[in-house]
């Protein structure tokens, strides 16, 4: 083999190998939730987290609540069976609304990444993202829009 066929084949496999990850980690499409609107926050069934595939149950890592009152969709992530996280998907550096991708939320904008906590893990933002309490009960998961 010569050197120009080896640095090609080379380079195309290291270019395939990264892709292949962010194409695979893509292929899961969000799965958006209309909540209720209640006295005190949102509510939405814990139902909206399953669904299945070739007759197995499958457990979404995160789903994004909507309504039309809000501004922003929140995303809810699912650390376990009765541990959730409900953030508030604008920036906090200048308000734009976050992307979601797997555990992480992204800011189309200027960069800014938070992890599934509403943590800064890269800048330019500065502040944590807005979080709201989650309590399940009943098959539902209550986001008390009240406090942060």
């Amino acid at each position: 083999m010569n050197r120009r066929k080896f640095i090609r084949q080379t380079c195309l496999g290291c270019l395939g190998g990264g892709i292949v990850p962010l194409v695979l980690t893509n292929c899961q499409s969000t799965h958006y939730a209309t909540g209720t609107i209640e006295a005190n926050g949102i509510v939405v069934p814990v139902s909206e987290f399953t669904y299945l595939k070739k007759e197995q149950t499958v457990i979404r890592p995160y789903i994004l609540v909507q309504n039309d009152t809000l501004e922003f969709p929140i995303y809810v992530y699912r650390f376990s069976e009765n541990e959730y996280s409900a953030l508030w998907m604008k920036c906090t550096h200048q308000g734009s609304e976050l992307q979601a991708s797997g555990d992480h939320l992204h800011c189309p904008s200027h960069g800014s990444e938070f992890n599934n906590k509403g943590t800064v893990s890269q800048g330019p933002a500065e502040k944590n993202l807005k979080s709201f309490p989650v309590t399940v009960s009943d098959g539902k998961i209550k986001i008390d829009l009240r406090q942060s």
